[in-house]
């Protein structure tokens, strides 16, 4: 996503209506479906065993979009992975490698 205009926040609910604020930190398409790379912005420090990213798709439903968790453990592997290569991709690019 695109930095020029700073960071992009968003509130979600959850199913007992509680709610949070989440930093958009990276977006990606994959198979015809849009992908967020979140993490909370509450200024926690994630656990030990969490890094805190969060990964939401976004699906339309009723003709309206909105935030899903990934269907299963693969999806969500595989669009985990997609995004740290990206990381990846882009430290090498600013370590001018």
């Amino acid at each position: 996503m695109s930095e020029e205009f700073g960071n992009d926040f968003i509130t979600i609910a959850d199913d007992e209506g509680n709610e949070f604020e989440l930093e958009v930190i990276d977006s990606l398409e994959h198979e015809g479906v849009l992908y967020l790379a979140l993490l909370t912005a509450d200024n926690e420090e994630p656990s030990d065993d969490d890094d805190g990213l969060i990964i939401l798709k976004v699906i339309e439903e009723d003709g309206e979009e909105i935030f899903a968790t990934p269907d299963s453990d693969e999806e969500l592997n595989l669009i985990y992975n997609m995004f740290m290569e990206r990381v990846f991709e882009a430290e090498m690019d600013e370590d001018g490698e």
